[in-house]
């Protein structure tokens, strides 16, 4: 099984240096970009279909093909770092330990579309990734593959570690590049795209982290051996992780396309002794639980979709039977809610309101209306009613939680309290 991006982490999660790096193979693939053209580098990209690994799912060449090309300098790269969404840890692992392969993706990137700055945005919390990725810039830009004049090509680049404040919502492209302008972050509308005018009013792209790690081996081995890798039409491997009560919660490499079944019991050892599975978030906080009919399900965009969630990160947070449903997506609006940009009023009203409906029924003083409320607002801060995705998405888990374990919302307003918690005490899983 062929693991391009993780194949050479050392188990003391030391990161490669660039000397080892290069030993390696690093920086190969960018002595052959430089000399294509910018069109045949995205043309290679959009036809290998590799696919945006920060939750959208969108084509990258593709995403690419839309900036315009013979525009005045400065275009901007950049690679979005924040990895803010609950259960995601997979990018952190990739920034730590593999510095070099993510430098080498985004000049990748950069020449495709011809920008002249690229800016890694890293989330305030990740202290060491910043340590690495700052010391890897420096070291690119001594050895010649950052600046002026890159492999002889005449190609230059700039690149600069930016950090951000710690808001969930600059995960949000259009918000982060108002973070990285000194403004509030906040979304902006659409069109025009980032792609035509983005930070500072220029072309820009925003690509995860993950998506700019593949392409080193995309343009070293070939779009038809980035889509062998994968076990369905989603080509390539992705970074699945998993967390919750499982016996060995952890990130691993994976082609892309195998089914949670696997990913829970065979990788992350199945469940604790004494708990079953009950449900599982597959993407991070943002997506619909899954439950036990759809363990079989292969994780890819298109699979997951079609029995009603989505990927996302692929990163799943699994929901235990002794863990209470409700407490647990409680915890989850409480996220959601704290972390509204405040724009728009759906998101910014509604959100803290859901937190107080399920405070209530979780503190036994819920009431049979309150369940029908919250019904109500899934579909009131459902997609289409508010400026960005944030509601929408902290939707998900609710509307889900509601369909699926909807006997908890109800023993809860009958009995006046959490059943769970006259059981055992149980924790609300990370």
């Amino acid at each position: 099984m062929e693991k391009p991006l993780t194949q050479h982490l050392r188990p003391d999660g030391k990161p490669l240096s660039l000397k080892e790096y290069e030993q390696v193979g690093g920086y190969q693939a960018l002595k052959k970009v430089v000399k294509m053209t910018p069109q045949e580098v995205q043309t290679l990209v959009k036809d290998s279909n590799l696919k945006g690994r920060g939750g959208a799912g969108f084509n990258t060449g593709l995403k690419w093909s839309f900036v315009p090309m013979n525009v005045p300098k400065p275009k901007y790269l950049i690679a979005n770092a924040d990895e803010m969404e609950p259960g995601t840890f997979k990018d952190r692992v990739l920034l730590e330990q593999t510095p070099h392969q993510l430098i080498e993706g985004m000049i990748i990137a950069a020449f495709a579309i011809q920008a002249s700055e690229a800016f890694v945005f890293l989330r305030w919390a990740y202290k060491t990734a910043a340590e690495e990725i700052e010391r890897a810039i420096h070291e690119a830009h001594e050895a010649g593959y950052l600046g002026k004049n890159i492999a002889g090509s005449g190609f230059e680049l700039e690149m600069h570690l930016h950090t951000g404040v710690g808001r969930y919502m600059c995960g949000e492209e259009t918000a982060l590049l108002n973070s990285l302008e000194g403004k509030r972050a906040t979304p902006r509308a659409k069109p025009p795209f980032p792609q035509v005018s983005g930070l500072f009013g220029k072309p820009t792209i925003v690509n995860n982290v993950e998506t700019l790690c593949c392409l080193p081996h995309i343009v070293n081995n070939g779009a038809e051996w980035f889509k062998k890798l994968s076990l369905t039409q989603d080509a390539g491997t992705k970074i699945y992780g998993v967390s919750g009560k499982v016996k060995k919660p952890g990130a691993w490499e994976l082609p892309m396309g195998v089914t949670l079944r696997e990913l829970i019991e065979e990788h992350a050892g199945g469940m604790q002794d004494g708990l079953k599975f009950r449900g599982a978030l597959p993407g991070g906080a943002s997506t619909d639980f899954l439950v036990e009919e759809h363990l079989d399900v292969k994780m890819d965009f298109a699979s997951v979709a079609a029995v009603g969630s989505r990927l996302g990160t692929g990163t799943v947070v699994v929901l235990d039977d002794q863990t209470c449903p409700v407490g647990f997506v409680k915890n989850l609006e409480h996220f959601f809610a704290q972390e509204s940009c405040g724009f728009c009023t759906p998101c910014r009203e509604g959100l803290p309101w859901i937190e107080k409906i399920l405070e209530s029924i979780e503190n036994g003083k819920g009431r049979e209306e309150d369940i029908k409320l919250l019904d109500a607002h899934t579909r009131l801060l459902g997609p289409g009613n508010t400026f960005c995705a944030l509601a929408p998405g902290a939707m998900e888990p609710l509307q889900s939680a509601l369909k699926y374990f909807r006997n908890d919302f109800e023993k809860h307003v009958k009995e006046k309290g959490c059943p769970h918690s006259k059981k055992s005490k149980y924790q609300i899983a990370n």
